[in-house]
């Protein structure tokens, strides 16, 4: 299952990645909506290959999810790997400089069921798809007003 969406940012691209590099402001949204994270050992973000334990209750079930900094260019955007024990994916992040005060956000949310339960789970979301979409569009557009806002605020 496949999540897209795209938004042009009136903010410049040095700006929009310090944005989307900004992994403690990330950890903190998790832990506001419930969720636990935790730094594995290794490379600290922003190195490449950093990696973050995830634990949230979704459905009435706890779970877990371990994800990997696999990509962070400052020129294009970064990439996330994530595996559970029932799905694995990524989330692709490019950013295309517009004119050197706009810039185009790129999200790509890629998620793919491993265990047979999540294959099962998989097949009654595709029916909700639409609605999920939107729902995750609105998201990257209300965090694309908040990076423009941040902006406007530091220029």
């Amino acid at each position: 299952m496949e999540f897209r969406a795209r938004e042009d940012i009136e903010a410049p691209l040095d700006h929009v990645f310090r944005e989307i590099s900004d992994f403690p402001a990330f950890e903190r949204a998790i832990m506001r909506r419930g969720g636990d994270v935790a730094v594995l050992p290794g490379p600290v973000p922003p190195e490449r290959g950093a990696r973050w334990e995830v634990r949230f209750r979704f459905r009435g079930k706890d779970r877990r999810i371990e994800a990997m900094l696999d990509k962070l260019d400052p020129a294009q955007g970064m990439s996330i790997a994530f595996e559970s024990p029932n799905i694995k994916g990524d989330c692709v992040v490019d950013l295309v400089p517009l004119s050197p005060s706009r810039t185009r956000l790129n999200i790509v949310v890629s998620v793919k069921p491993v265990s047979i339960a999540a294959k099962l789970v998989a097949q009654s979301l595709r029916f909700g798809k639409h609605r999920m979409t939107r729902r995750f569009k609105t998201m990257v557009t209300t965090y694309a007003e908040d990076v423009e806002a941040r902006y406007r605020a530091t220029a």
